[in-house]
């Protein structure tokens, strides 16, 4: 057997379970955990950020507490994922020389009605589930929307710039999707930084939500809070005469502050957010989505969906399927609140295939992926979520897998 290395993660835990005056087992015992889970951090192991939150509420600690800085893991199988973007990195990020001169080709400027439309277009693809296509459409949208910010000069020229920062917006969404993060935060710095200097404060905004989402998907919980609370404080809008997208913005920005939260340990400022969300939902009545003026989605709906998401994070798998499908989620609502985006209702009905998992219902977890595999087959293979469900499956499944649980794992790209 190979002794694992400390890490900085292993000291981390061993020192506040030392503080606490907890043993390895009854660090386990009060976490919910394997008292093996527990012994392979110690010892230099990884686990799951869940892993770290269940252990951090009961050390009393956040859950960026835990982390240490270390030498990263080597890539492994990214190859693919290299060839698949060259046009999108040439495109967004294309080499930077001493003369002026641009290194690589613009393309060629277009009206700005038509760059509008393409944009409309490639955020339709995107909800429909068509990421291939976003992926083959993106590139050339970047490089006329930089052309014709280069050609076009006085009132078209600030136009030109809003429909590039809209572009650049589409293009962040998109990569943060898929994950890939260092296109993603280049693209949505440039577009927050292009909106503000064209005067477009709710599109900048917009901007800083989705750098909230990906500096959440990065597990940088400290500066996600710090940036959506200090950005709502700025924008806060008056209730009474706000408009929709004021409204939503405001609220998308609350619901960063609280999902970022609810990860580090910090329940009593998510609840609080979770609440100022509610009221920015109850003043909106109704579902909003305009991309531009929000990221994605808001209101009822989705600010329900979301305190359900707190409830799978901090492991209430009973609490998650009561709330699943009532109240604000019962069908009735839904009709008439409106339905949320695909991929916030994709992301609640994981937290229930999760739920599920942890009570033992295999049939109901893999139902549940089944029907998502339907609807957004190619959205629930960039969810890590998917994978976790599916695999806890696999391995607490005690008789021959079916046909079926074979076919999932093969989707999600899991070893059986």
């Amino acid at each position: 057997m190979v002794k694992l290395m400390s890490s900085g993660l292993a000291d981390n835990v061993r020192k506040f379970r030392r503080a606490v005056g907890l043993s390895q087992e009854g660090l386990a015992h009060e976490s919910g955990l394997s008292v093996g889970v527990v012994r392979k951090l110690e010892q230099g192991g990884d686990a799951r950020v869940e892993t770290l939150h269940a252990l951090a509420r009961v050390l009393g600690v956040t859950t960026s507490a835990l982390f240490a800085t270390e030498a990263p893991q080597p890539v492994v199988g990214d190859e693919a994922n290299r060839r698949y973007l060259v046009e999108l990195r040439k495109a967004l990020m294309p080499p930077i020389g001493l003369g002026c001169a641009p290194l690589t080709d613009l393309g060629e400027a277009v009206d700005l009605s038509a760059l509008r439309r393409d944009i409309a277009d490639i955020h339709a693809l995107y909800h429909a589930d068509r990421f291939g296509s976003v992926a083959r459409k993106l590139p050339g949208l970047l490089r006329a929307a930089e052309a014709t910010v280069s050609t076009v000069e006085g009132e078209q020229h600030q136009q030109a710039m809003v429909v590039r920062a809209h572009a650049l917006l589409m293009a962040g969404k998109y990569l943060t999707q898929v994950r890939q993060y260092d296109m993603a935060y280049f693209a949505l710095a440039e577009s927050i930084r292009l909106a503000r200097e064209s005067g477009e404060r709710l599109m900048a905004t917009t901007g800083v939500v989705g750098l909230c989402w990906l500096l959440l998907r990065q597990d940088r919980f400290d500066e996600c809070e710090q940036l959506a609370a200090a950005t709502a404080a700025e924008t806060e809008p008056r209730l009474s005469d706000a408009s929709a997208g004021q409204l939503a913005v405001w609220g998308e920005l609350w619901l960063r502050v609280a999902s970022a939260t609810v990860r580090n340990n910090r329940p009593d400022v998510a609840r609080d957010a979770r609440r100022m969300a509610g009221t920015a939902a109850v003043a909106l009545e109704r579902e909003f989505a305009v991309f531009g003026e929000t990221w994605g989605q808001f209101g009822p709906v989705t600010a329900e969906l979301k305190v359900v998401e707190d409830l799978s994070i901090t492991g209430d798998a009973r609490g998650v399927l009561r709330r699943s499908d009532e109240g604000v989620l019962s069908q009735k609502s839904v009709n008439h609140y409106g339905k949320p985006s695909p991929p916030n209702w994709g992301r609640h009905r994981l937290d229930v295939a999760k739920a599920h998992i942890t009570l033992g219902s295999h049939e109901d977890a893999l139902g549940e992926l089944k029907q998502l595999r339907h609807s957004s087959g190619q959205w629930l293979k960039h969810q890590p979520m998917a994978r976790y469900v599916m695999s806890d499956l696999l391995k607490t499944r005690k008789r021959t897998l079916t046909e079926e649980m074979r076919e999932m794992a093969s989707h999600l790209g899991i070893q059986e």
